[in-house]
């Protein structure tokens, strides 16, 4: 099987973790070339790589198959389709975008020109959504009937493991917390149930002195298969509290599952009541090097190889584009819906 070569965009945290994990794939993959960001020489020189000049420098080698985009989702769009263009199959963080129309011109280019277009949610190859999945799909807690999100974070860490998001995202551009915050937590509800969501309704402020954009989001969604679920996301808090920086709640008509998506997730039914069914590493905040370390690098290593199995034909549990676009669809219609007041339908 040919040896997919990659190039990536962006050189800060998820530059690293994206680095480091093709570096780790060496049978199947390659890392050659880097562009963007301050860090970009210094990241390719660890990983004895190319630094381009430019983000067209990188889209137009040959021998470069794929792109891995890590920069702040205001550029994702442009460079997308740099890469799409050039016939590179393309990787690109969430948010897949800022808006839906600019989702659908990044697949319709990736289907017009036949390349695979994957968001990295990478909480699909930790230890305790694929076991939630499982459980599901196995029947263990019935019908899923109503579910719960949080991501709760304090400012000063919104850029910990030493990166530096505070500056653009506070900008206009960035559109919203909740864009960045709740992507991840919607991937993991339609993932693991199978449903879409259908109808949102939400309330967004801004708590943060001198802060440009929503830091706030308290919504509900509606889904496909009848459940309902709420969602918080703040990163306003004066703390962060434990188990709370990406935890799921899933009640069914036969049982719940408490997902902490750091830590433990606990399954209950009126049979045997509450108990551990998995556990994966934490990753610490105040440790920047953690963040690199097996705990969290095992499940960027199995995406990456998953993104490569979908190259060559393969299954693959990477997200679609599809999967991306409707994530931030969601999250925009509760932006909709607390600023005209009303409930939002999705298509």
């Amino acid at each position: 099987m040919k040896k997919i070569r990659f190039g990536i965009t962006g050189s800060g945290y998820m530059g690293r973790t994206h680095a480091e994990a093709i570096r780790y794939l060496g049978g199947s993959a390659e890392l050659v070339a880097i562009w963007g960001g301050t860090r970009a020489p210094a990241l390719a020189e660890r990983m004895g790589v190319a630094c381009e000049p430019t983000a067209e420098a990188l889209m137009r080698r040959t021998d470069i198959d794929a792109i891995v985009i890590s920069t702040p989702h205001p550029m994702h769009l442009h460079e997308t389709m740099l890469a799409l263009e050039s016939g590179k199959h393309v990787l690109v963080e969430k948010p897949m975008a800022t808006s839906v129309e600019d989702c659908d011109r990044m697949n319709a280019a990736a289907a017009a020109r036949e390349r695979v277009l994957g968001v990295a949610y990478n909480l699909r190859f930790r230890v305790n959504l694929p076991k939630a999945r499982d459980l599901i799909a196995n029947g263990a807690i019935g019908k899923v009937q109503s579910m719960h999100y949080s991501m709760i974070r304090q400012l000063s860490n919104a850029g910990n493991f030493g990166g530096n998001k505070l500056g653009w995202v506070n900008q206009p551009e960035a559109v919203g917390f909740v864009i960045d915050g709740l992507p991840h937590g919607l991937d993991a509800i339609r993932w693991a149930t199978g449903a879409e969501i259908t109808r949102a309704a939400g309330f967004c402020r801004t708590y943060t002195p001198g802060r440009a954009i929503e830091d706030t989001t308290v919504g509900i969604f509606d889904f496909s298969n009848g459940a309902i679920c709420s969602v918080h996301t703040t990163v306003a808090s004066h703390g962060d509290y434990e188990g709370e920086m990406a935890r799921l709640m899933i009640c069914g008509s036969a049982g719940s599952l408490d997902l902490d998506g750091f830590g433990d997730m606990h399954l209950t039914d009126r049979q045997k009541g509450w108990r551990l069914v998995s556990t994966q590493p934490p990753v610490m905040a105040d440790d920047p090097e953690s963040a690199f370390k097996e705990g969290r690098m095992t499940a960027f290593r199995n995406q990456i190889q998953s993104f490569v199995d979908g190259i060559h034909g393969k299954p693959m549990d990477v997200a679609t584009g599809a999967d991306g676009r409707n994530g931030l669809a969601a999250c925009l219609a509760l932006m909709t819906s607390s600023r005209e007041g009303r409930v939002v339908s999705l298509s």
